[in-house]
Formats: C-alpha cells, sequence, structure tokens
C-alpha cells in the first residue's frame, strides 16, 4: 500500500491548493476590501500547510517506500512516473526557504489589492513599495532555485519547463522579422473598425459571450463566469472551473474574447481525466499551485486557440455573426458578417495586452519579459518602470502611453507574484497554431468547423492534450500531438494567410 499512501499525502497537498484557489477567486471577484489583511493570511497559513507536508518526512518516506514498493515496474509505468515527477518537483521547492514561500504568498494577497487600487487612482507610486517587495523576493527565489546563465531563467522555467531567456530571445527575434512587415502590409486592409465602439450594453455581451462558450464545449455545470478587474480562469478540480470576463460597453471584442480565452482555459481544466484529479498530474509543486495544465504556455495555447484560432476566424463570424445581430440589432443594423469579421481582425496597435489584435499582441509580451529580465539582473529598478514602459511602447508600437493605468499598472501578474509567466502568453500562441494544424489534419474537425460544430474539435484536444494533465512535459505533449518541438513557422504562416485575406 506504499503508492497509495504516496497518493493520499499528494490528494492532502492539492485539496490545500484547491482551497487556496477558491480563497485566490473570492479575493478577486467577491470579497470586500476590507477583506485583504486577513485573506492574505489565511492564504499565507495554507500555502505554508501545503509545503510543509510537500517538503515534509511523511512524503518523503511515501516517496522512498513507493519507489520499493514499483521497483520491478516497467519504466513507463504510471505510478512510477508519479513519484518521480514529485520527488523532482518537491526538490525544486525545497530549494526555497519556507519563510520566504509564505512571505511571498502572503504579500501575493496584499499586493493585489493595492495594485488594483492604485491602477483604479493611475497611481503608479502607490503600488512601486509592493511592487519592490515582490521583486526583492522573486531575486531571492530565483537564487534559491538556481540557475546557470541568466536568473530570469530560474523563474521562467517554472512556469515554462526548458524555457530560458536566451531561447525566448530568439524566438522573439523570428517573430519581430515575421510580424513587422505584416503589421506594414494590413495598415492597407479595409476596414470598419468603428463598429466596435458602439454601445454594447453588457449584459447582452455577457449572454452572447456565455452562449459561444458554451458553443465551443465549456460545461457551465461545472464551472461559471462572473466579473472581475483583470480576467482570469481557476479550478478546484476539474469538477469545478471557474472563468471571468470584464466587459465595457463601448469596446465589444474585450468583453467577448476575453471570456472565449478564458473558456479555453476552462475547457483544458475541464478536460483532464478524472482519475488525475487530487495527483501529482493536477499539482503544481514548485508553485505550490493545484493546476492541471502540462505548463502556462500549454494552457495559453488552449485559451489562444479557441480566441484567436477560431473566435477571429472567417468562418466562424459566417456562422456565427447573426446570433450577434439577434444580441444587438440596433448596433449592428448596418454591419454584415465580414464587415464585423474585418473589424476584429485589424491591426489597431493599443495600450492594453488583452485587447491588443494578434498582430500586435506578441510586442506586448516581449516588452514585458525584456523588463522582468531587467529588474532580475538589477539593471533596470522599479521606479524606472513607468518612463521604460512609455519608451518600449513608442518603439515597439509607435504610442504614447497617457497614463500608468494604461501602461504599467495594467496587468495582475507582478502583483501577484508571477514573474517569469509573461513568456508564456507568446509560447502558447506559437503552440497553438501548432495544436490547430495537426488537429485540422482529422475531416471530422475541418467538416465540424465549416459548420459551426465544435465538438469534433474539443474532441481532439481532449484526447491530445487535455486528459494528460501534467502527466507529459510541454515538449512531449506537443510531440506526441502534432509531431514536431516548439516552432514559430505554423504560427508565422497563420498570421501571413490572416493578412493575405484582409488585404485581398
Amino acid at each position: 500500500m506504499s503508492y497509495e499512501a504516496f497518493k493520499s499525502e499528494v490528494a492532502k497537498v492539492n485539496d490545500i491548493l484547491c482551497a487556496v484557489n477558491l480563497l485566490t477567486w473570492d479575493s478577486r471577484v467577491m470579497m470586500p476590501p476590507g477583506g485583504v489583511d486577513a485573506r492574505g493570511k489565511q492564504i499565507a497559513t495554507l500555502i505554508g500547510l501545503a509545503r510543509d507536508i510537500a517538503t515534509g518526512d511523511g512524503l518523503q518516506r511515501a516517496i522512498e517506500d513507493a519507489r520499493a514498493e514499483l521497483s520491478g515496474v516497467a519504466p513507463g509505468d504510471i505510478r512510477l512516473l508519479a513519484v518521480e515527477q514529485a520527488a523532482d518537483a518537491i526538490g525544486t521547492l525545497s530549494r526555497i526557504p519556507a519563510s520566504l514561500v509564505g512571505a511571498a504568498a502572503e504579500l501575493k494577497t496584499v499586493s493585489q489589492a493595492a495594485w488594483s487600487k492604485a491602477r483604479a487612482a493611475n497611481d503608479f507610486t502607490a503600488f512601486a513599495p509592493m511592487l519592490e517587495r515582490t521583486m526583492d523576493m522573486q531575486r531571492e527565489i530565483a537564487t534559491a532555485i538556481g540557475y546557470d546563465d541568466h536568473p530570469y531563467d530560474a523563474l521562467v522555467a517554472t512556469y515554462e519547463p526548458g524555457m530560458t531567456w536566451n531561447r525566448l530571445r530568439g524566438l522573439y527575434g523570428e517573430l519581430r522579422e515575421a510580424l513587422l512587415p505584416l503589421l506594414a502590409e494590413v495598415k492597407e486592409a479595409n476596414v470598419r473598425a468603428e463598429i466596435l465602439d458602439r454601445a454594447y450594453p453588457v449584459d447582452r455581451q455577457r449572454a452572447f459571450s456565455s452562449l459561444i462558450s458554451s458553443r465551443f464545449g465549456y460545461d457551465f455545470n461545472r464551472g461559471r463566469l462572473d466579473d472581475t478587474v483583470h480576467p482570469f480562469e481557476i479550478s478546484f478540480t476539474r469538477s469545478d472551473v471557474r472563468i471571468t470576463g470584464r466587459f465595457r460597453e463601448t469596446w465589444l471584442p474585450g468583453g467577448l474574447f476575453a471570456v472565449w480565452h478564458e473558456a479555453g482555459h476552462g475547457m483544458y481544466e475541464q478536460g483532464i481525466t478524472e482519475e488525475f484529479s487530487r495527483s501529482v498530474f493536477a499539482t503544481d509543486f514548485v508553485n505550490l499551485y493545484a493546476v492541471g495544465g502540462a505548463s502556462f504556455g500549454t494552457h495559453e495555447s488552449q485559451s489562444r486557440l479557441w480566441e484567436n484560432r477560431i473566435g477571429r476566424s472567417r468562418r466562424f463570424w459566417e456562422l456565427n455573426f447573426a446570433d450577434l445581430r439577434k444580441t444587438f440589432p440596433d448596433q449592428l443594423s448596418d454591419v454584415s458578417a465580414e464587415d464585423f469579421w474585418r473589424a476584429v481582425n485589424a491591426a489597431r496597435p493599443g495600450f492594453i495586452r488583452v485587447e491588443a489584435d494578434e498582430l500586435t499582441y506578441d510586442f506586448h509580451i516581449m516588452l514585458r519579459s525584456e523588463i522582468e529580465a531587467g529588474l532580475m539582473t538589477g539593471e533596470i529598478r522599479v521606479a524606472e518602470l513607468p518612463a521604460i514602459w512609455r519608451e518600449r511602447i513608442k518603439v515597439y508600437l509607435g504610442l504614447d502611453v497617457p497614463s500608468d493605468t494604461l501602461g504599467v499598472l495594467q496587468d495582475v501578474h507582478w502583483s501577484a507574484g508571477m514573474v517569469g509567466s509573461f513568456p508564456t502568453y507568446t509560447i502558447g500562441n506559437i503552440m497553438s497554431s501548432q495544436f490547430f494544424a495537426a488537429a485540422r489534419k482529422e475531416t471530422a474537425v475541418e467538416l465540424g468547423l465549416d459548420a459551426g460544430d465544435y465538438l469534433p474539435l474539443k474532441t481532439w484536444l481532449n484526447d491530445n492534450v487535455h486528459q494528460f494533465g501534467r502527466s507529459k512535459s510541454p515538449s512531449q505533449l506537443l510531440m506526441d500531438a502534432t509531431g514536431s518541438d516548439l516552432s514559430t513557422a505554423a504560427y508565422i504562416a497563420d498570421l501571413a494567410h490572416k493578412v493575405k485575406e484582409l488585404t485581398e
């Protein structure tokens, strides 16, 4: 029963981390402002408890006993994989001092509340002290984990195993070289972009985005949609996977595509095989986070696939625009499906990452990655961030940032201590095209997309990506599903095809 004892110990950790996720969801959706300090302590206590169990003698003995019990099994046995994967991740976690883990967990909740308040007030200086503390802690964590070339490598690898800053710079270079000419070309496209800025009642935006999420396959019986400051998805096992959105009456795509993005995340978690619930394969021991995705980049591949490869496709709007027009008959009476498809694909350089078009989105990620790497080495100081942000947005997108709310304060990630996670969005973009290209080789998938039946695509993703949880590495999962390692080729091809369509 040694392996069963191991499973039981892991399940305890996962249960605690699911409770942390629930408290985190509440703090970002429902909690009154006065609950911040107490909530930070509650989460820190639970994170500390999870770490104590994960790194404690009980689980270590269970690992050793399970190894002995499984000594005669085949190397590919899923039980042996679970034991060794847990041992490796816990080894990394053990290098981070318990005091640092607890302090970072408590700071996260307090810092997120300070960020939300500073963002609303356009007051970076009010948030800067919290960000200083966060970055100090992240440098300590990077040092504790260890790295060979760059401190950023240690943090990036916690979200995307095997990824380094050097490899990221290579990927970014390939994308810059391809995207800049496409951006110049697409400026000639005939687009009625102003139709997106009309007044679209928020309650109807929410209803339509929910309708399409259901058509994609997000299960509202095991999920729900709520409003928040910054959209996110979070799960408490595959049976309760929640998504959030942020709607603005005068910017329709912001709400719709954010919800479909989060629904993509949600379908990933809902699609993980049930036997992996409360297991190693639904637990991120390094980040002490209950999640089933193979990596953050793999997770983003699913959200970006549904948001962009499907939600921004021409055929999607040919099939679904009639329902949108029924939802907004006055606003869209003079708009065709073709008009709308062109509008939601227009290259429209803007300040907000989560509302960026496909051709400018990755520049937002490059900017954030460069800043994070500089912060980790000390080449960039927190006090310099607003000025550096304005300078680089001007270089990348040609825009003058009017406020810190629309600039350095727009993302929740730094307040949550998620330094190193931004590159996973571009990695997800790249992967999304690779997975989509592989899926479309199946006749049923292609016929379904043409008819507006998204079940064959969701089933392919369930079978080739979702079900495996964290039992495969990102590179193994990608190789098994698509036949190739991470490559920008399919993503660049998708963007080039879209630009060609828009400029015909």
